[in-house]
């Protein structure tokens, strides 16, 4: 991997249950997945690959329906909402398929997910060596002896320091940093095909963010992790990701390899993201910062593109019909009618 900077929801009705997948490092394929909350449609029709060991990003701002793709992936969504159509494949297994005790299994074997707020998922009247050691006992089925020593063993593979002091620790007692390489730990106990991070560094200082990052990256590579990243922080991205995938109102419209999203965005909505975020790293005392005028709103009338209303090179073929994906190069497409220029972006 490298920096691009530095360079609960229900099957679908006709499902059929299927043996949990177990295996490390496997290739990911998600097609035409849609998810709706009641009459509205957070996701739609979303398709990515991303290939065994590799991260990819998911990139767009707040209510892009980042969340909400991981939530489905992990079979996590909450009950008020419907998974309409698609396929999640891991492995060889359609993880949207799975029923009963293969879904159970599924949760931690084949997709493990890492939250954003450490503190909110760690039980906080539970000490954190019996909340990991759960995992081994319960789902492992492994003796109180045993499930101990695996707990202190994913403890020191996170890089916490005396293991064991830190086993007989509340959550509260733990640094915002600590609590989250004990969520990596918890996660990574049965050596899941997939990891789905969900902004887990949002909450956390430059200093420990930059750490909890190392540290994943080096649990990717020692482990032949794959791993889907979701954020809206483009340092991150260039940091974590091999490919990214843009999204805006719960579509996709751009897909690429890291260095191509970087250097040559060819979506009007990719390029001001990456206008926003170069403007705040290199914007003076008193300069402005670069912003998308207007916000995103998922719930808008779905004719034409979804980024219409705040694109500037928007006309009225970009108001009323949509755009079909448009390949520029092998590994790089956009959705789009009018594909900025290469260098366009810049």
């Amino acid at each position: 991997m490298k920096s691009a900077v530095n360079m609960v929801s229900g099957a679908r009705p006709d499902a059929q249950p299927e043996p949990p997948v177990r295996t490390v490092g496997s290739d990911v394929v998600v097609r035409n997945l849609s998810v709706s909350y009641g009459d509205h449609h957070a996701v739609r029709d979303v398709s990515f690959e991303i290939k065994a060991g590799t991260t990819l990003a998911l990139v767009g701002e707040s209510g892009s329906g980042k969340s909400t793709i991981a939530l489905a992936v992990s079979r996590l969504l909450t009950t008020d909402a419907t998974i309409d159509s698609g396929t999640a494949d891991i492995g060889g297994v359609d993880v949207l398929g799975l029923t009963g005790q293969a879904l159970r299994e599924m949760r931690g074997h084949a997709v493990a997910y890492l939250a954003q707020d450490a503190l909110a998922a760690l039980n906080p009247v539970v000490r954190i060596g019996r909340q990991v050691s759960e995992i081994y006992a319960v789902r492992g089925g492994d003796k109180r002896s045993v499930a101990r020593e695996k707990t202190i063993a994913a403890l020191e593979q996170v890089n916490i320091h005396n293991p064991g002091r830190v086993a007989e620790m509340y959550p509260y007692q733990l640094s915002g940093g600590m609590r989250q390489r004990v969520m990596i730990a918890m996660a990574l106990a049965f050596e899941p095909a997939l990891l789905i991070a969900d902004e887990p560094t949002t909450a956390l200082d430059v200093t420990v963010q930059a750490e909890i990052l190392a540290l994943i990256v080096d649990l990717q590579e020692r482990n032949g992790l794959t791993c889907l990243w979701i954020t809206h922080d483009m340092s991150v991205v260039a940091e974590m990701a091999d490919s990214v995938a843009v999204l805006y109102g719960g579509q996709m419209l751009e897909m690429s390899d890291v260095y191509s999203v970087f250097d040559t965005p060819r979506n009007p909505y990719t390029g001001r993201l990456l206008e926003c975020f170069r403007s705040g790293r290199s914007a003076g005392l008193k300069d402005p910062f670069s912003s998308i005028p207007g916000s995103p709103s998922s719930r808008a009338p779905r004719v034409g593109c979804p980024f219409s209303p705040r694109c500037d090179g928007a006309d009225e073929q970009c108001r009323t019909e949509a755009p079909h994906s448009l390949e520029m190069t092998p590994a790089h497409w956009t959705a789009c009618h009018h594909p900025l220029e290469i260098g366009a972006g810049r």
